[in-house]
């Protein structure tokens, strides 16, 4: 292993574990000392710092080393392009009445039930994160990519079984209530059921962000894959 990607895993590791840390063991100590807006400028500068790291670490790699298969089929990309296309509803609907994020409506938004992308999952912005890492990694199987894509998964799936627990704690019977009518893992059969609002927001980011691929990454992904020459 060169010393390129040892700063990447050195970096992606001091990320996650960072996150992890900020959020559960140090959380409260942190919040005493330094107050809930000094906690957040904490956590803040942690993550800004850990994730310019591992982008610079990143870049630093060779992107022309070999990868692990080959992903440049048609195949890889349609079920890629599919993933990511989940993965945008999911982030859009993430945003709509969801009580795992800070809000003082967190208990009524739990207490109406599944709705929107809920019906999915109850970690809807999570999933999102991890179905973009798997697409990634499926057609881009290259070291760099595999590392960078590893920890950002790691970190959205392993971030959401830790969030559940924390939640219990702070909203107890709510929250276990609201896991009793909801799933971890995604149902995406349930997909039609996320509404008007997120299918269509999340089409649109879609569409924006793959056509977004070609000026950052010189790669057309998506359905521009195969309307762009």
């Amino acid at each position: 292993m060169d010393d390129a990607l040892v700063s990447l895993v050195a970096a992606s590791v001091t990320f996650v574990g960072s996150h992890f840390v900020l959020s559960h063991p140090l959380r409260t100590g942190l919040h005493n000392v330094f107050g809930a807006r000094g906690f957040q400028l904490i956590y803040s500068l942690v993550a800004l710092a850990s994730f310019g790291w591992m982008v610079a670490a990143f870049r630093a790699v060779p992107a022309a080393a070999a990868p692990l298969w080959d992903g440049t089929g048609n195949g890889h990309w349609g079920f890629a392009s599919l993933l990511t296309l989940i993965a945008s509803v999911l982030l859009v609907g993430s945003f709509q009445g969801n009580p795992a994020l800070p809000d003082p409506r967190a208990r009524a938004l739990a207490a109406k039930g599944p709705h929107g992308v809920f019906h999915v999952t109850r970690h809807p912005m999570m999933w999102s994160f991890a179905l973009w890492a798997v697409a990634h990694a499926i057609v881009a199987s290259t070291p760099r990519v595999l590392v960078l894509a590893g920890a950002l998964g790691f970190l959205a799936l392993v971030g959401a079984h830790l969030q559940d627990r924390k939640k219990e704690a702070l909203m107890g019977a709510d929250w276990q209530r609201w896991e009793a009518v909801t799933s971890y893992w995604p149902r995406f059969e349930r997909l039609r059921q996320s509404g008007p609002i997120p299918l269509g927001a999340g089409l649109v980011l879609w569409l924006a962000a793959t056509w977004g691929h070609i000026p950052l990454a010189y790669v057309p992904a998506g359905v521009w894959r195969w309307l762009v020459a």
